[in-house]
């Protein structure tokens, strides 16, 4: 089981959650390689670049990102992307170990769109993860200027 009780955690995804917060991204990070407890690495306001920018390869981590999406512009949403990251680093037990405590993570980060698994950070493709946000979206009224 995942340790998730660092109030700083709880306080992060709320400030990513609000609207009128800048901060639009949260990384929480094991505090050490045999440890279960994670805390907030490190949060944002410079989108998903900066998040990426953010991670390590030698990392495992959790993260929570908001973006803006839009059919046209007169029809702009926010969602919200679930992330696990396991760089090309990270040793076998931490792996295996992840695949347990996503779900105590997903408990505190619980409200988002997608879930993004990703091992490189070429798999963070900002066009890729709009038009997966859009088809996770419903409604699509501008069918031809979006191919899905």
């Amino acid at each position: 089981m995942a340790d998730c009780s660092d109030p700083e955690i709880r306080e992060a995804y709320e400030e990513v959650r609000d609207d009128k917060n800048a901060t639009d991204w949260l990384l929480l990070q094991y505090t050490s390689d045999k440890s279960d407890k994670l805390v907030l690495k490190s949060k944002g306001t410079g989108g998903l670049k900066e998040f990426v920018d953010s991670l390590e390869e030698d990392q495992a981590a959790f993260g929570y990102v908001r973006l803006n999406v839009s059919n046209d512009e007169l029809s702009v949403r926010t969602k919200f992307i679930f992330v696990t990251w396991i760089g090309s680093g990270v040793k076998v037990m931490r792996k295996a170990k992840l695949s347990v405590h996503v779900s105590d993570v997903k408990n505190i980060l619980r409200v988002y769109a997608i879930d993004v698994n990703a091992r490189d950070k070429s798999e963070f493709n900002e066009e890729e993860i709009l038009v997966q946000l859009r088809k996770a979206g419903g409604a699509n009224y501008d069918r031809q200027a979006h191919n899905y």
